[in-house]
């Protein structure tokens, strides 16, 4: 029967299977090909759609089930931009990405103004409405950019928070346009207008969050998790289309507010990214290939003429804002370009504006012809500009991003050793492993790929039930480590001990961090605390972490960070303070540091290098620690430094945290941290520091604080 319906197919194709083979057939061999020629995959998926669409050959319609999917890929890349920004630079630049959108607003708006209403004879309505059309952009190259690794470059950030600015503005632009083509336009538009717009943004801004922190930290299942990001991303469209503006400010703002509660590598950031990059925004990009006809431009001058205006106005505009943006705020070259080469692509928000005002019957001809606010021709010179502006968009896109991944690269090695972190979870109990693999996930260097392992001893007599015991909870460890694409080696060891065993890995492998997990509800047991003291902590190279998941750690909004005095002075407090800030970095979490005077002050001196959301706060006594903990309460997480007696940061009390954490934090997440202990000889305080590229300088700051 197949080979039937494939004989006698016609054009356009009907068939639903040859229809979607066709079309993965085409997602998967575009990039192949084009990387070779180094041109942007992006734009093969674009000319793939003018050649196979129903102004091409014909070869597929671009029906409803194209645009559905379509429409999603375009959602999508709204929603990655506000998923992967980051929030400590979008606050820290939130003046900046102001200026870039107010900049890339203004100035094609101005050309495009003077191009309408004094060379092409516009009115004065459709040459406003005509000169907003250039003002919005499409982020079509991010996902290039995303994948270069440099999403959070500084230009990237201001360039995504620009994007908003501009396109509501511009979407207002094209909403009291039609207002007052249909004279609807007065003072209770504009209250109805402005009101929706602030309970939408409210909702999704305000609710989404609460409603996504309850979900994920109830429902487990990672398939629902998905579909949960999808009806945010469509609930959010949908609202936004109601309160008046395009559904893509929905998906941006969807971003921004389930931003903190999906970390950036975690298994459901992964499939969100792997999903959205494989399907939906390839499917956008060829929908949006099937809108071009090049037919158009030989059949009137009057087309290619404002087409060529078009095209002025938008890449003239786009070029000079960026330039603005990258002489006001003192940014290099290369992140001038990158801001240009992201915010000069026109195509959603574009066409859309063109579709609605193309739409709109203002009068008529004698003739009985409609005259429209956007005419035909504005129409077919938008396609022109959406080909043409993707092209442009692609190629510096991927040119500056690559230089800039570079630059980045070499400001880096300098801070590169020979040593390499490697994290060891010792898991136990199947009940601890998903928690756990998300925290070392969350805390290792993300360019360590195989540094990362889960060891079970068997301290039994060799038998079938506990052997199958450790290859299922190793088994579910790699599949999760997988999901969030890190490499986890699983180790099984026969020992009969099970500290000796953990110990004897530790030389073998030459960990540097051991993650101990404890179930949730679970006390700190005699023997545990002996364990830890007598057993974990022996190995003075390696970082002990202690962490009770209560909830998933996403789904903290505030980890309570408590600092003894003198643990600076400990050889592992820079590297274990790392892992406080990939914590935050990777999970959106603000946080509070609780320590000395002198210790807050070594604080905000080595803060100044990440972006992480911190408060600080000074503490003098035991009492106040009790105080602090006292206060703790949901959503919200602690981290301690601990030590062991002869450590410079070691106090009596210390002995009291089992007792306290079994008493009050059962239902709660902590993670106690054990820095090691190091030599008496070596300078480990700076080594330590030195072994990452983000703490580089760090260790010349520490040398300046000590002497």
């Amino acid at each position: 029967m197949l080979l039937l319906s494939i004989q006698n197919v016609s054009l356009p194709i009907a068939d639903p299977v040859l229809k979607f083979l066709l079309l993965l057939i085409i997602i998967l061999f575009a990039p192949l090909l084009l990387n070779k020629i180094k041109v942007p995959h992006l734009l093969g998926l674009i000319i793939a759609g003018a050649a196979i669409g129903p102004n091409g050959f014909n070869i597929l319609a671009r029906d409803s089930s194209i645009v559905v999917t379509g429409t999603t890929g375009l959602l999508y890349i709204m929603f990655l931009a506000g998923l992967e920004i980051d929030m400590g630079d979008f606050k820290k630049n939130k003046w900046k990405s102001m200026g870039f959108g107010i900049y890339t607003f203004i100035v094609p708006f101005v050309l495009g103004f003077i191009g309408a209403y004094y060379l092409l004879n516009f009115n004065l309505l459709t040459s406003i409405l005509f000169a907003s059309l250039f003002s919005s952009h499409t982020l079509i190259a991010y996902p290039l950019v995303s994948k270069l690794g440099v999403a959070k470059n500084l230009a990237v950030n201001i360039t995504v928070g620009g994007t908003m600015i501009t396109d509501i503005l511009a979407l207002l632009v094209l909403a009291a346009c039609v207002g007052m083509a249909q004279g609807e336009v007065g003072t209770e538009f504009w209250l109805r207008l402005s009101l929706s717009i602030l309970v939408f943004g409210l909702v999704v801004l305000l609710i989404f969050p609460i409603i996504a922190r309850w979900f994920f930290k109830n429902v487990k299942d990672k398939i629902s998790q998905y579909i949960f990001v999808l009806v945010m991303i469509y609930l959010a469209a949908l609202l936004a289309e109601v309160a008046g503006v395009e559904a893509i400010i929905g998906a941006f703002l969807a971003g921004l507010a389930l931003n903190r509660l999906i970390p950036h590598t975690s298994s459901l950031m992964n499939r969100v990214e792997f999903v959205g990059n494989a399907i939906f925004i390839p499917f956008f990009l060829i929908s949006v290939g099937m809108l071009i006809d090049f037919s158009v431009f030989f059949k009137s001058w009057d087309t290619i003429t404002v087409a060529s205006i078009m095209l002025v106005a938008s890449i003239a505009g786009k070029y000079l804002a960026a330039v603005l943006t990258r002489k006001t705020f003192k940014l290099n070259k290369e992140q001038g370009k990158l801001i240009f080469g992201l915010s000069s692509a026109s195509a959603a928000a574009t066409l859309a504006a063109v579709m609605v005002g193309y739409n709109i019957i203002i009068s008529e001809t004698a003739a009985g012809e409609p005259v429209r606010l956007l005419n035909e021709h504005v129409l077919n010179g938008s396609i022109l500009l959406i080909l043409v502006s993707c092209t442009i968009s692609s190629f510096i896109s991927l040119a500056s991003a690559e230089k800039i991944a570079e630059a980045d690269k070499e400001d880096t090695v300098a801070g590169e050793t020979d040593e390499k972190e490697n994290v060891l979870l010792a898991v136990n109990y199947p009940e601890t492993v998903d928690a756990m693999v998300n925290l070392a996930v969350i805390i290792k260097d993300k360019k360590n790929k195989d540094g990362l392992f889960a060891l079970n001893v068997i301290n039994e007599e060799k038998n079938d039930s506990s052997v199958k015991n450790a290859e299922k909870i190793l088994h579910d460890a790699v599949i999760k480590a997988s999901a969030a694409d890190e490499v986890l080696t699983p180790l099984t060891r026969y020992d009969s001990d099970v500290v000796n065993g953990i110990n004897n890995v530790i030389k073998e492998k030459k960990v540097t961090d051991l993650v101990v997990g404890l179930e949730n509800g679970r006390e700190f047991s005699s023997s545990f605390v002996y364990n830890l003291y007598n057993g974990y902590l022996q190995s003075k190279q390696t970082n002990v972490f202690v962490y009770h998941a209560a909830q998933p750690i996403a789904t903290i909004k505030r980890q309570i960070v408590i600092i003894p005095s003198k643990s600076h002075l400990e050889p592992g407090f820079f590297h274990c303070l790392l892992r406080v800030w990939n914590i935050a970095r990777n999970t959106g979490a603000k946080v509070d540091f609780y320590a000395t005077a002198s210790s807050i002050r070594i604080l905000k001196r080595v803060i100044k290098k990440v972006n992480i959301e911190a408060e600080f706060n000074e503490i003098n006594s035991w009492k106040e620690v009790e105080a602090v903990l006292s206060d703790i309460s949901d959503n919200q997480g602690l981290i301690m430094l601990m030590a062991k007696r002869g450590m410079a940061s070691y106090f009596p009390q210390m002995s009291r945290m089992p007792a306290l954490l079994n008493k009050d934090f059962l239902d709660k997440n902590y993670l106690l941290v054990y820095p090691y202990q190091g030599s008496q000889v070596d300078n480990t305080e700076e080594r330590s520091v030195n072994n990452h590229g983000d703490f580089v300088e760090i260790g010349n700051i520490v040398g300046k604080l000590f002497k």
